[in-house]
């Protein structure tokens, strides 16, 4: 008999972890298969990862039967999953499910039905009967029908006792899918329509009936070559679906539904294809990749990793296109990632427009049925580019050859919310290698380890140190530092310094935009009573509400608890009620004061919400519908946006005073990714940075431009307290209802985790806490954390059982 190692989707399993089960005779089982196996009291789906001619247990139980006729994952696949597994401490199955179909995972449903046989109830107890007459009643019910009558330990119990007494029987099914393909109806004539004088007969006797629509019909279709969408004929000729049925049901015509493709491109405003000539310098960068992609590919040496480190504005992408085309005319294809979907259009109009009707997509905000068309669309050979966010690294994309990984950089690369919390750049990186493809990582603001692998020749470094424009050459924007405690010994307590208001009028009076940028959602960042010193809070999460006064009301950016704004303090009743902070909502209501003439755009999270919001904005803006735009983050993420002349930061501090050693390079790739935005058209550009620590080194070397120079004092400082790129890191975090509870659980890992080290003669390792986490509560759970800190801290967890309720981030790119 045969056996396969079966990769179950069961919560709290290790990393790798796989089950063996037994291959029935009758099932045709291949490494890559979605089966249904047998686990527990319960069947799950599962993927085969292995086959073999041995158990490695005695006792195995037998594969309950394929989901699909065919392996859904490829054995590269499989070994990308296995390699992600064992890196981020991740259950295997997890690691598949980042590359399996949308809508693939279904949930078997149980069904109860009463035997066939009559049935003795006397001697069964009241709960029994109970669900005997319902079945007899309703006929077969589903398990979960009847947890909701009993409740689910009660329900399950006493169907199991009348499973085993034969009174009833048990069987699963497939949850039905919730997306597949989209069909549309087509009309066209039928064989006996398209004979001559069986159409001309048909005309004649429609004429005497009156019924001239459906000869409108006939003679259209007579004149159509390919078959014609039903709503599209209704809507051109103006007739009935009665009409319609009327020539079908005579056999004239035939109705057919016909596979067709949601398209996600089909709204999007493509630029001709014509490729712009080449800068020197960009000539130079293309030129060394492509050169050493092509001598790689010749020695069959390692996949090689560039690093297109390039000012704001310098051509970055044009680069990536023509890579990309030299790639593709070899035969192979490629994936572009971006950082956020709302740049997913931009790119796509870029890439599209060049290579067009071979451009793919694949992000989360796409609706269900176009990713699973695109998804098909792709696995069919269609494209030879998928574009998107990080998901669209696992696209069953066939023989890839290069990978670009835009602003790479960018923390949104980094999976946190769910496991495996994997990093897109490091699994490119790794998927690049298994197929011998080429990776691309651009940015002018690099991650600091991504740079200090380009400087110990891990990576092969790539510079473009001018910025282009229409006119050509031109300088970087002047960037002037406004120093807020001046700003207030003079009495300007507006949330504009005066520097800033006087660029905005001349701007404005230009007639050209200006950007605003304040990474903090809201109008005041928290409310307090200045009689009491109350401040109000989340009573689920250990933060202030925020005011938002469009909503009039006071959220929790975390939970999004929200109540409306009170008159008085709920502690001492007096109306003294103080709004302290700044957010977007008050920077725009301030925008709007000082300049009643200009048009405001707000780009956050609360103004931006409808699907198609963010496209829908950008173009307003490229189009100067609007004056100023004020956003937060989203606004330093690559834009181009030639007609903005003055970038304005309104506070450079929000990010800078966290407790974690990546806050400082995370203000200065955010200030200098916002002051790229300037200048990008054929004037040049001006930007304002508004902060209370002007002496701060980050921000020095931001308004100098200055990456070389952050990099070297950055890497100074991490060496020295020996963090990341000198060490890793692994983040435990857990998580309780109770305080106490979880403040002693991290004490008692802690414990664990030095009495390993000592055990296995860990060198150069050290446990960073136990500590509260920065928001100590969040959704109602108290959070503690600790961090492992070493060359690989990963081996030393393989030896601890973790409880539920912790969470494992290898590589986090934050620690608060």
């Amino acid at each position: 008999m045969n056996y396969a190692e079966v990769a179950v989707n069961s919560p709290r399993l290790q990393r790798g972890q796989t089950f063996s089960y037994a291959i029935p005779a009758r099932l045709r089982v291949d490494i890559g298969h979605a089966v249904w196996v047998p686990f527990g009291p319960r069947t799950a789906q599962g993927i085969v990862v292995e086959l073999t001619d041995r158990s490695p247990v005695d006792t195995t139980r037998e594969i309950a039967g394929l989901v699909t006729d065919t392996p859904v994952l490829s054995p590269l696949q499989i070994q990308l999953a296995r390699w992600i597994s064992e890196r981020y401490l991740a259950p295997l199955f997890d690691s598949l499910a980042l590359m399996l179909p949308p809508g693939f995972e279904r949930r078997p449903i149980t069904y109860i039905e009463p035997a066939a046989r009559e049935t003795d109830t006397s001697t069964l107890t009241p709960e029994q009967r109970q669900i005997l007459k319902i079945l007899r009643e309703k006929g077969r019910t589903s398990l979960s029908g009847l947890e909701r009558t009993l409740g689910k330990a009660k329900a399950r119990h006493i169907t199991d006792q009348l499973v085993d007494a034969g009174l009833v029987t048990r069987s699963a099914e497939l949850q039905k899918p919730r997306i597949g393909p989209k069909t549309v109806p087509y009309v066209r004539l039928t064989d006996r329509a398209r004979c001559e004088e069986c159409l001309a007969a048909e005309r004649t006797r429609l004429h005497k009936a009156r019924a001239h629509k459906q000869v409108e019909v006939l003679d259209f279709l007579a004149e159509q070559t390919h078959p014609v969408p039903l709503d599209d004929l209704r809507r051109n000729l103006a007739c009935s679906l009665t009409t319609i049925r009327a020539l079908e049901k005579r056999d004239l015509i035939s109705i057919e539904r016909i596979r067709t493709r949601r398209d996600p491109l089909s709204r999007l405003r493509l630029p001709p294809p014509t490729a712009p000539p080449l800068t020197p310098s960009q000539e130079v960068a293309y030129s060394s990749i492509v050169d050493a992609i092509v001598t790689d590919s010749r020695q069959a040496a390692r996949a090689p990793v560039f690093l297109l480190f390039g000012v704001t504005g310098s051509g970055k992408t044009e680069v990536y296109l023509r890579v990309l085309a030299q790639v593709m005319a070899s035969g192979r294809r490629g994936i572009c990632l971006v950082p956020e979907i709302a740049l997913t259009g931009q790119t796509v109009e870029r890439f599209a427009g060049r290579f067009p009707g071979r451009v793919g997509i694949l992000h989360s905000g796409l609706s269900p049925g176009e990713q699973f068309d695109e998804w098909q669309w792709i696995m069919e050979g269609n494209c030879d580019v998928v574009i998107g966010a990080r998901s669209a690294l696992f696209a069953p994309l066939p023989d890839p050859g290069l990978i670009i990984i835009d602003e790479e950089h960018e923390w949104t690369y980094k999976q946190e919310d769910r496991s495996p919390r994997y990093h897109a750049r490091d699994v490119a990186i790794r998927l690049a290698q298994l197929t011998g493809a080429a990776v691309i990582l651009g940015s002018a603001t690099p991650d600091i380890g991504s740079f200090h692998r380009a400087q110990t020749g891990e990576y092969r470094l790539v510079e473009l140190k001018e910025r282009i424009t229409p006119g050509g050459h031109s300088v970087l924007p002047e960037v002037s530092i406004v120093d807020l405690r001046a700003e207030l010994r003079a009495g300007h307590t507006s949330p504009l310094s005066r520097p800033l208001i006087s660029a905005m009028e001349q701007t404005l009076g230009n007639g050209e935009q200006a950007i605003l940028f304040l990474n903090r959602r809201g109008t005041a960042t928290f409310v307090r009573c200045r009689g009491c010193g109350f401040i109000f809070r989340c009573p689920r999460c250990s933060i202030a509400l925020t005011h938002h006064s469009v909503q009039r009301k006071l959220i929790c950016h975390r939970c999004r608890y929200s109540v409306a704004v009170a008159q008085t303090c709920p502690r001492c009743y007096r109306r003294h009620l103080t709004f302290l902070g700044i957010g977007t909502q008050r920077v725009a209501e301030e925008v709007a004061r000082l300049f009643p003439e200009a048009r405001l755009l707000r780009w956050d999270r609360d103004a931006v919400t409808g699907r198609y919001a963010h496209e829908e904005l950008l173009a307003d803006f490229r189009d100067h519908k609007a004056d100023v735009l004020i956003g937060t983050q989203m606004i330093a993420k690559g834009l181009d946006l030639p007609q903005v002349t003055l970038a304005g930061i309104v506070s450079a501090d929000t990010g800078l005073n966290f407790p974690d050693f990546r806050s400082g390079e995370h203000t200065f790739q955010l200030l200098c990714q916002v002051a790229g935005r300037a200048g990008r058209g054929i004037k040049a550009g001006r930007v304002i940075i508004q902060t209370y620590s002007p002496d701060n080194y980050t921000i020095q070397a931001a308004a100098r431009h200055d990456y070389p120079g952050f990099y070297r004092k950055e890497t100074e400082y991490r060496q020295r307290y020996g963090y990341p790129p000198f060490s890793r890191l692994v983040r435990l975090v857990y998580s309780h209802i109770n305080e106490d509870a979880c403040r002693r659980e991290a004490e008692r890992v802690h414990r664990l985790l030095v009495d390993e080290a000592a055990r296995d003669n860990a060198v150069d390792f050290s446990v960073i806490g136990p500590v509260p986490a920065f928001a100590l509560r969040t959704r109602g759970r108290y959070r503690w954390q600790l961090f492992l800190r070493g060359p690989d801290p990963t081996p030393l967890l393989s030896g601890i059982a973790l409880p539920r309720g912790w969470i494992v981030d290898v590589d986090p790119v934050g620690m608060v």
